[in-house]
């Protein structure tokens, strides 16, 4: 039986998200993405007509509008949340209100010719509630991969600074020698009470890991801002961005987000319109890198697909991620005219935990599938390498439930979107080194029309870029069960 990785992950981020926020599913209880349940949002300069619109349609079709309330808070966004009604913990997924809320705002939009009103998506690392693949030892894998550029005897971080916006880094992430120069705030808490490494902890240094290995005189910074199972409010993402940064006189040259979401049919998050803006119209300095998803499909995923919105031209870069062959695109992979280019996705390599006399265990929570969930012909991350998960034989009432247990000790294999971006951070930050080019913009524009690579990628309707020191590995084929 094919594992509901849809259910583990929905499971998995309410538990962290604790009893204040409640998830449901969209769009109207569809399994496509997640958002803050009884909940909406409105800018702050529409918000009180917004919410009068919602009270009068509540009080018109439902005879009260009990439980409708604008919360104004303090928002760095300027984004405001508006309750539509007493939250209800029963109902799994499902959302009525919300809908309502929605549709009794039509009208008003209609009238002002722009969307007010959204739901606030939960952006999430686990993309569409699930990643490229879980984490496989070292022992599997061999070196990093891309292998670590040696960096100059004596030599500091260079002036090229990158922000990764992430889950954190693990206690001892200096263990790794080639990571010496990363900062970063919020160390994640690695272990659950049972002493097992927790889903998803190593995320952030995994990503800080590849951006080092590829430029070494990256300045790294690490913010774990993606606390709850890699996952945030998009409105409390917006709000964090924006506070982080405003303080600053000047913002990083590169910001790396390895997280996102579907949504419905708009082309924007509401709670990221004002980080965005900033971005594009005061930091010209600042190129935000953020990767394309794992949900295999050309559905359009934020913030990566502001890349192709004429609104942020330039000030976006969606990466996409290659096949562990290099020869075409990865079967989870996001695509589409949003997708500025791809890099390498599968099997990476790189620091996960820290490297120590005892390894740390992690059990598995998804069971690989017995063949590709999205229709490839080839021996990808959906079935090898094979592992049975906890959640998933739980969750299929399985008679031989097994919970499948593996260490590791510094190094892991891992897959996703998530990995390509940094990998695209590390090629832009090289050349910004190496040709004396002092802005990221110009420098991402310079790589995506002249690939360092030399090479595309046969069908892919974007350039290929490949750091020099990753090694590619062949694939098999495997059929294809319709």
């Amino acid at each position: 039986m094919a594992p509901d990785r849809f259910q583990e992950q929905f499971d998995q981020i309410q538990a962290a998200m604790g009893e204040e926020v409640v998830l449901a599913a969209g769009p109207d209880d569809s399994p496509r993405f997640l958002y803050e349940k009884g909940c909406v949002l409105a800018r702050r300069e529409e918000a009180a007509e917004v919410t009068q619109a919602i009270r009068s349609a509540f009080r018109r079709d439902r005879g009260s509008d009990r439980g409708v309330e604008l919360q104004e808070e303090e928002s760095p966004s300027g984004v405001f949340r508006i309750r539509v009604g007493p939250l209800d913990r029963a109902e799994r997924w499902s959302d009525r209100d919300v809908s309502d809320a929605l549709r009794a705002v039509d009208e008003l939009e209609r009238a002002n010719g722009r969307r007010m009103v959204s739901r606030n998506h939960i952006v999430s690392i686990a993309v569409n509630c699930c990643p490229g693949d879980e984490p496989v030892p070292v022992a599997r894998c061999g070196p990093p991969n891309p292998a670590v550029v040696k960096r100059v005897a004596g030599a500091a971080a260079g002036p090229v600074s990158v922000l990764v916006i992430d889950t954190g880094l693990v206690e001892n992430y200096r263990s790794h020698p080639w990571m010496s120069l990363v900062e970063g705030e919020g160390k994640e808490i690695e272990l659950d009470s049972e002493g097992i490494l927790k889903q998803y902890v190593g995320h952030g240094t995994f990503i800080a890991g590849l951006i080092s290995a590829v430029a070494p005189s990256a300045a790294i910074t690490v913010k774990g801002a993606l606390v709850n199972a890699g996952a945030i409010s998009e409105k409390d993402l917006g709000d964090l961005l924006l506070g982080e940064m405003r303080p600053l006189n000047r913002w990083p040259d590169i910001i790396n987000l390895s997280a996102g979401t579907l949504s419905t049919d708009h082309r924007t998050l509401m709670g990221l319109e004002g980080f965005m803006r900033e971005l594009v119209t005061d930091h010209p300095e600042t190129l935000l890198v953020a990767a394309a998803g794992n949900n295999g499909s050309d559905e359009r995923f934020h913030p990566a697909a502001y890349a192709d919105d004429p609104d942020y031209a330039g000030a976006v870069v969606s990466v996409g991620a290659l096949r562990k062959d290099g020869q075409d695109r990865a079967c989870f992979s996001g695509h589409g005219p949003w997708v500025t280019a791809y890099a390498p996705g599968e099997h990476l390599v790189s620091a996960f935990t820290a490297v120590d006399d005892t390894p740390v265990p992690y059990d598995y929570q998804h069971s690989t599938y017995d063949h590709c969930r999205y229709g490839s012909a080839y021996d990808c991350t959906c079935q090898f390498p094979p592992h049975r998960g906890e959640l998933s034989e739980k969750m299929a009432a399985s008679p031989n439930a097994i919970r499948e247990r593996v260490r590791f000790d510094g190094l892991a294999q891992w897959s996703g979107t998530s990995f390509s971006a940094p990998l695209v951070v590390g090629m832009i930050v090289n050349h910004m080194v190496r040709n004396n080019v002092t802005g990221s913009r110009q420098a991402a524009a310079e790589l995506l029309s002249t690939p360092l690579s030399g090479r595309g990628v046969q069908g892919l309707p974007a350039p290929a870029l490949v750091p020099s020191t990753w090694t590619p590995s062949s694939v098999q084929s495997v059929p294809v069960v319709l």
